[in-house]
């Protein structure tokens, strides 16, 4: 009897020791990811990163860029000629709000245009991440923050 019982301990020990690590290292983890911080100020205008050999530009309109509403979302590129149109990926740093996916139509021989929702986040959170995908170019990530 007190050998079942000493067994039964040591796996409640064990058992218990797991779920804080593993509740730590999600928490830690979790904490990483939302200490992001907005790089592109889309309420005051365009934003423009270095990409390759050239810059993508991101523009959304109208403003102010508020979330539930239609959006024009424009990327411009130079230097570089993409392998096809880019698409953007809407979600937020830290917490997946599923797919937000904005395809991109050609406008001109550097510009792209689309629509797309940033939803709202139940939390309140008004910090957004749009990863810009040039085609044979590379991926930009612009955070940026929206208006309830």
């Amino acid at each position: 009897m007190k050998a079942n019982c000493c067994r039964w301990y040591v796996v409640c020990v064990l058992l218990l020791s797991s779920m804080i690590l593993v509740v730590s290292a999600a928490s830690a983890s979790s904490k990483k990811k939302t200490d992001a911080k907005a790089n592109c100020d889309i309420q005051a205008g365009a934003c423009v990163q270095a990409l390759g050999e050239g810059s993508v530009t991101l523009e959304i309109l109208p403003r102010p860029v508020k979330a539930m509403a239609d959006l024009t979302f424009q990327v411009t590129v130079e230097g570089f000629s993409p392998d096809g149109n880019p698409g953007i990926d809407l979600d937020m740093p830290g917490m997946s709000m599923g797919p937000n996916h904005v395809t991109m139509e050609k406008i001109s021989d550097s510009a792209y245009s689309g629509t797309g929702v940033v939803v709202r986040c139940p939390s309140g959170r008004t910090l957004w991440q749009a990863d810009v995908t040039i085609p044979g170019i590379g991926t930009k990530a612009f955070r940026f923050d929206v208006v309830y």
